[in-house]
């Protein structure tokens, strides 16, 4: 199972428990050591709601294991009450919760960005924001609210970024390499029939700026969300051949990133990588 759900008003604790149970589980994975302070995740969504953070988004990791469902990592995007997004394209800055009830993780909190027009949600890398986790010992959720309110004490950071890259124009060349870049981030090995000009791909025309804030966006949703579909030269569905049964047929579309740890990385390492293009182009 791997669940997800955004949305640009905050969930309430039905919508958490659908997408991401283990949030509400009752006690700790079988095994866990006695020193394991057991506090749910939804005392801490609790907390968080009573010193102004909603969550707006959820996902949790899926697991292979008969009855760990219910303990495994998810992921939840808290913003403060009073930030708003009514247009699109606006950006809010967020409080990103992670945690597991199975040992795996610690309360971990980091920060990222959600545009309206898109929504994957971006994570700031981590030189641009510190990373708080809080073991699970003591007033964790204390702890979690305080390093919330540190989290977030970088927005303007994100905020400056964000403008700086709207400011900066990127040639088809210059868009070309950073998709480039995004490809082999994103693929160990070149998928036949995917080019790195189809993480350039618009999926709505507000999207089809030449700014490296936009040209990101594209890339980061096509890498996030899946979805491309192998063409040959011609335009043509790629097909594969089966080499027991001889049969072909045609290939599959590029999958989502739906795993938390996978998709925490590959979000990062993007910021990462347009942060860097700021510094070649002498804006970041």
């Amino acid at each position: 199972m791997n669940r997800r759900v955004f949305q640009n008003r905050p969930l309430t604790d039905a919508e958490i428990a659908q997408y991401a149970p283990s949030a509400f589980a009752v006690e700790p994975w079988q095994g866990m050591s006695s020193r394991y302070a057991f506090v749910p995740t939804s005392k801490v969504i609790a907390g968080m709601r009573n010193a102004g953070f909603l969550p707006f988004n959820v996902m949790q990791s899926r697991t292979r294991i008969l009855g760990k469902e219910n303990f495994t990592k998810h992921l939840l995007r808290f913003r403060a009450a009073d930030q708003q997004l009514n247009h699109v394209g606006d950006t809010a800055v967020e409080a990103i919760l992670a945690n597991s009830h199975d040992g795996a993780s610690c309360y971990e909190i980091s920060l990222g960005a959600f545009r309206l027009t898109c929504e994957n949600g971006a994570m700031v890398s981590e030189g641009l924001a510190e990373i708080y986790r809080v073991r699970h010992t003591g007033n964790i959720i204390t702890d979690v609210v305080d390093a919330t309110r540190r989290i977030l004490g970088f927005a303007p950071k994100v905020v400056e970024a964000i403008k700086n890259w709207k400011g900066i124009q990127l040639n088809v060349s210059e868009q070309k390499l950073l998709a480039e870049a995004a490809y082999t981030l994103r693929f160990d090995e070149p998928i036949p029939g995917v080019t790195a000009e189809n993480l350039l791909a618009s999926r709505r025309y507000a999207d089809n700026g030449t700014d490296l804030w936009t040209v990101y966006n594209r890339i980061q949703e096509n890498v996030i969300k899946g979805g491309i579909v192998p063409r040959s030269d011609n335009g043509s569905r790629v097909r594969v051949v089966n080499e027991q049964t001889g049969q072909s047929r045609k290939a599959a579309r590029t999958r989502g990133v739906v795993g938390i740890a996978e998709n925490t990385k590959l979000n990062r390492a993007l910021w990462t990588l347009a942060e860097e293009f700021a510094k070649l182009k002498g804006q970041a």
